[in-house]
């Protein structure tokens, strides 16, 4: 079994999902005992949240290079970088290390073409939804077509990631929120939604949703156990 290495704490919470799907996937595989060998790097997320705020890109991806290549020396075989937003600095992080970098937009493009989904909704942080980083890679690589939320819808889901999931707060009342949001993507033309913050997985599951949701934290994490069990 290789040993995966994980870049997390943005948020916590879901990081500690990822440690537990990656787990629960490695003993159903295996059986008995087993469990995965992986280390894990937990960054502290205000700092790094505040880069973002600040437009401090390049200081954040600095940052999380270091963190990938501390993973690399103490024997890591892989990086899996547990956050869709930072992906905006997937190339600084993968090129500060030789073994491979596991694109968080891979495995999800690799599951929406599955079901023969051509046209897809996307919910995340504003960087994600707005910026091309996350939207450029879906639709230049996969030819996948991306819809957004219009912008208020945009501001609310922001929100309730940043001032509620990012603090563990799951409500009812957001829940119902992006129910409202997910179905007006639909009425666009959504044939699914890419669940694009690995905290909105803590909100939303399949019965919220008329189309199907494609959770980027549990594909993620699939994928990052395929490759350990190589």
């Amino acid at each position: 079994m290789r040993t995966i290495g994980l870049i997390g704490g943005m948020s916590w919470e879901s990081s500690a999902e990822y440690y537990r799907l990656i787990n629960e996937d490695v003993k159903q595989r295996l059986g008995g005992l087993h469990s995965a060998q992986s280390i894990l790097h937990t960054v502290d997320f205000a700092v790094i949240e505040r880069m973002q705020h600040e437009g401090r890109w390049d200081a954040a991806g600095l940052l999380l290079a270091d963190a990938a290549r501390g993973l690399e020396r103490a024997g890591a075989a892989c990086i899996v970088l547990c956050t869709n937003t930072m992906h905006k600095m997937a190339d600084v992080i993968a090129a500060a290390v030789s073994i491979p970098f596991m694109h968080i937009a891979e495995p999800t493009a690799a599951a929406i073409r599955a079901r023969d989904i051509r046209r897809i909704g996307l919910l995340g942080t504003r960087f994600t939804m707005e910026e091309s980083f996350y939207r450029g890679y879906l639709e230049q690589r996969f030819t996948l077509d991306v819809l957004v939320p219009d912008a208020e819808q945009r501001a609310i889901v922001n929100r309730v990631i940043y001032e509620e999931l990012c603090l563990g707060l799951v409500r009812d009342e957001s829940r119902a929120h992006y129910r409202a949001i997910m179905q007006h993507l639909v009425e666009r033309g959504a044939e699914g939604i890419i669940l694009g913050c690995t905290e909105i997985t803590l909100l939303l599951s399949a019965d919220d949703s008329a189309v199907p949701l494609f959770d980027t934290t549990r594909l993620h994490a699939s994928a990052a156990v395929d490759f350990a069990l190589g």
